[in-house]
């Protein structure tokens, strides 16, 4: 009896112990981890509800798969879990085993996490692969759960440019400038007609010199542009309407040019270089290249287009040199060194945000998206693509995209500065132009008043009067001797 129960006590210790080892060793397997404490499915969750089981292979690059105390986080593992919730299945998380997307091989076979799933040691891939034709014809993707393309990284320092000559004039665009020139010219030239036409600011047309002659107007106009107080000084009310709108749009046009041309100053944002993969291929400056057999190496490599075929034929000869083997390892050397990334758009916008040196060109090329792999013959593969519609179409991705996406670098990071263009200073001229034609109605108006008053006098009719008298203020010189001739024939 008494070596029965030490026996059965043996067992029982024994197999505790075996259990524990199997949990610690699971545990500590840096290919294994579970999604998440309250994720959608560990194993011991799927067993206990009867839930299918998926092993999901991916690989650790930031945002999408990251390490964070012992357990996995990103972009993909909160989509995974988003996916599980909707489907009603549980996973199970491996790193790919060697580092890859995926790839043919030299010896024929695929690497990475396409390899994984064609050996089925992973039933889906949830990772920032991007679908392209030569993995579509060996596994399934769904439909991708984001869109991106290929672009350039750089380091700010490496591409800037010297300020040119007239990098004064850069605050404002071309356009802006030929409107300000125009509007100059326009306002000096209604206060020359209008200190004519004004009884009030020339009275007496044959006796008194007009000061606001055209030249001592544009002299005025520049005065109130360097905020300098000039001569003639205005006199009438329809002179001095225009006089003070024209005051009005040089204040607020000189507060748009410093504060523009300050916050050109302080961004360093003068035009890039590098705008195109154009520019990256005549430069002489940077190295470039992207990640050793990725999908955008072999988009180079297919693609018809002379200038890709010139920048594959670049990384193909240098690939030792040139192509990266992480993510990680291409930001590096892009902040270390004077190299160019070429990669996902997408990733390059976080890098970009992350670190405050760093720049995307403008340029992005090969429309692409990042979809989930499964087996061919899976059913998975529509559920999957239902269930990211879905979450497409309630905004869930755009909002883990949101999550992901936001760091402190993007609160610090300043605007991309550009040349203020017409259409923000649209009020101030429409302003100005409205102030220009109330200056001349004011100006008729008192002229037609001179007249009305002079009509009674002279006994003529006030239209005669005021077209006598607009005459005489716009030729001044052949009324004087019309007048002449018309007193020397009164006097014979």
């Amino acid at each position: 009896m008494d070596k029965g129960l030490h026996f059965m006590f043996c067992v029982i210790t024994t197999m505790l112990l075996l259990r524990e080892s199997s949990q610690t060793g699971e545990k500590n397997d840096p290919k294994m981890l579970a999604a998440s404490k309250s994720g959608f499915g560990t194993d011991s969750r799927g067993r206990e509800e009867g839930l299918p089981t998926l092993t999901v292979t991916t690989i650790l690059e930031d945002p999408y798969v990251m390490v964070r105390s012992a357990e996995l986080e990103g972009y993909c593992i909160d989509l995974l879990k988003a996916l599980a919730a909707m489907l009603h299945f549980s996973y199970k998380v491996k790193v790919v085993g060697d580092g890859q997307y995926g790839a043919i091989s030299s010896n024929g076979n695929w690497t990475g996490m396409i390899g994984e799933i064609l050996r089925q040691e992973a039933d889906i891939a949830v990772a920032p692969l991007t679908v392209t034709s030569a993995r579509e014809e060996v596994v399934s993707f769904t439909t991708p759960f984001l869109q991106t393309g290929i672009g350039i990284l750089l380091r700010k320092d490496t591409v800037s440019q010297e300020m040119s000559f007239f990098h004064f004039l850069a605050p404002f665009s071309k356009e802006t400038w030929t409107g300000l020139l125009f509007a100059y010219v326009l306002t000096c030239f209604c206060l020359f007609l209008v200190a004519r036409l004004s009884p009030c600011e020339w009275n007496e047309p044959k006796n008194e010199e007009n000061h606001f002659t055209f030249l001592n107007s544009l002299w005025f106009g520049a005065g109130a542009l360097a905020l300098q107080g000039v001569t003639p000084r205005p006199k009438a009310l329809s002179v001095r309407v225009i006089a003070a709108v024209w005051w009005l749009f040089t204040i607020a046009l000189l507060a748009a040019y410093i504060a523009n041309f300050t916050a050109l100053l302080s961004s360093g944002s003068e035009q890039l270089p590098i705008q195109t993969f154009e520019d990256l291929v005549k430069q002489r400056k940077l190295e470039f290249g992207t990640l050793d057999g990725s999908s955008t190496f072999y988009f180079f490599k297919n693609s018809k287009n002379p200038i890709h075929q010139m920048i594959y034929e670049y990384m193909d000869k240098r690939r030792d040199h040139v192509l990266v083997k992480t993510y990680q390892e291409a930001v590096q050397r892009v902040m270390e060194s004077n190299y160019a990334f070429i990669g996902e758009s997408i990733s390059q916008d976080l890098a970009a945000a992350r670190h405050c040196n760093l720049i995307r060109a403008p340029e992005v090329i090969g429309a692409r998206g990042f979809g989930i792999a499964t087996t061919q013959a899976s059913l998975w593969t529509k559920k999957l693509s239902v269930a990211v519609l879905k979450l497409r179409e309630s905004g869930d991705l755009d909002h883990l995209r949101n999550k992901w996406w936001e760091t402190s670098c993007l609160h610090k990071s300043r605007d991309r500065w550009s040349p203020l263009q017409p259409q923000a200073l649209g009020g101030l001229f429409l302003t100005l132009a409205i102030g220009l034609a109330l200056g001349v109605i004011a100006a008729v108006v008192e002229l037609s008043n001179k007249s009305r008053h002079a009509a009674g006098h002279v006994k003529k009719s006030c239209c005669s009067v005021f077209t006598e008298e607009m005459c005489t203020r716009l030729r001044i010189k052949e009324n004087t001797r019309q007048s002449q001739e018309t007193s020397g024939r009164a006097n014979a």
